[in-house]
């Protein structure tokens, strides 16, 4: 774990700071390196998951206390199932529970995560759009449902005019601790109290609205910007639309995946765009004027004499709008010459008299190379 850097250091905060200043520096970083602003960006990737990882351990107040006497460590797996007690390992041979009895309760599980506020979870969503939609940017509505804090009881999943009693089983703690004996001398175990499921309250009368969990599944209707230039598989973000925490805690957040219905005529690489176009023979051998289809409307091209099959040619700033920055990418048009399957007589007629004059050019040219 030696290699990965103090979460602290990487959110910028002192190690006394708020939960407040905590999670505005999360906003500031997560912001200026989010992967939407910076596409095929690995190095700003690997810093916007770093810095989730922090604020993950930082913003939980469990975490961070854990986080706080044994550092990375406390999240190390090859230390044992409960993160955070360096002696959890021991569990396998059944003295885990006898370090606790010695060392005290800071390396027991604790329920302040259960008892305390805590973050909501986070939500996906899949949006599929047009080619266009993708190309130009839109704003559309979306329904999402979830979880919302009851209204008629508040979230204490009380019914009104009642309220939670402390659970006489813990104490109000959520956990229950039990002295066992064993050849090696007493020790304690705890365990989450199983008559209030390690809330540490009871609720007598629920609320008949939401059954007593204190949350409602609701439907929302979000409007979401689509930024121009979005591409097929990049994810938006919106912060605070998820699940509504708990005890007081925050939303999780929205994740929107995007999708985008293929074109009927056009491809799609990074902001350039990619077009096949037949053009007739005598335009590639004579040259000449074609009309090109654009996201915008048509423009007119010059194709150069004797142009060759499967020819591209670059169109500036004929492409995508690139996703948040100026300017936008080329069209790449690339030719395929069409060979007529059937001819008139007149053009049957034209045609060998071409390569009659073809072969005479040629056997001009071989007749004056033999003598030179």
């Amino acid at each position: 774990m030696a290699d990965k850097r103090d979460y602290y250091e990487v959110l910028g905060v002192a190690k006394d700071a708020s939960d407040a200043d905590i999670k505005s520096a999360f906003r500031k970083k997560a912001k200026a390196c989010h992967p939407d602003l910076h596409p095929g960006d690995a190095a700003k990737e690997a810093e916007f998951k770093e810095i989730n990882e922090a604020y993950e351990v930082l913003s939980d107040a469990d975490k961070r206390a854990k986080y706080d006497q044994f550092g990375h460590a406390a999240f190390d797996p090859s230390m044992g199932a409960g993160a955070g007690n360096p002696f959890t390992g021991a569990d396998d041979f059944g003295f885990g529970d006898i370090f606790s009895s010695i060392f005290g309760s800071g390396f027991g599980s604790s329920s302040s995560s259960r008892n305390g506020p805590m973050a909501g979870d986070d939500l996906r969503y899949n949006l599929t759009l047009t080619f266009e939609e993708a190309a130009f940017g839109c704003e559309k509505e979306i329904v999402i449902s979830r979880e919302e804090v009851c209204e008629t009881c508040g979230g204490s999943g009380a019914k009104a005019g009642t309220s939670p009693v402390r659970c006489s089983t813990c104490g109000g703690t959520g956990q229950v601790r039990q002295q066992s004996q064993s050849i090696l001398g007493s020790f304690v175990t705890t365990r989450p109290c199983s008559a209030c499921r390690g809330t540490g309250q009871i609720i007598t009368d629920p609320c008949p609205d939401c059954k007593g969990r204190g949350r409602v599944k609701r439907s929302k209707h979000l409007k979401v910007r689509v930024p121009a230039g979005i591409d097929d598989g990049q994810t938006l973000s919106k912060r605070n639309e998820g699940e509504a925490g708990y005890k007081g805690g925050p939303r999780g957040n929205l994740y929107i995946t995007i999708s985008v219905r293929p074109h009927s005529q056009f491809e799609r690489n990074g902001s350039d765009l990619l077009l096949n176009m037949n053009i007739p023979y005598t335009v590639a051998v004579l040259g000449g004027e074609i009309i090109v289809p654009t996201l915008t409307g048509q423009i007119k091209y010059n194709v150069p004499a004797g142009t060759q099959n499967g020819t591209t040619f670059r169109l500036k700033e004929q492409g995508i709008q690139r996703l948040q920055q100026s300017g936008k990418g080329d069209m790449l048009v690339t030719v395929n010459v069409e060979i007529p399957r059937r001819i008139s007589d007149k053009e049957r007629d034209l045609l060998e008299q071409l390569a009659k004059l073809q072969g005479a050019a040629t056997a001009q040219k071989r007749k004056k190379s033999f003598f030179k």
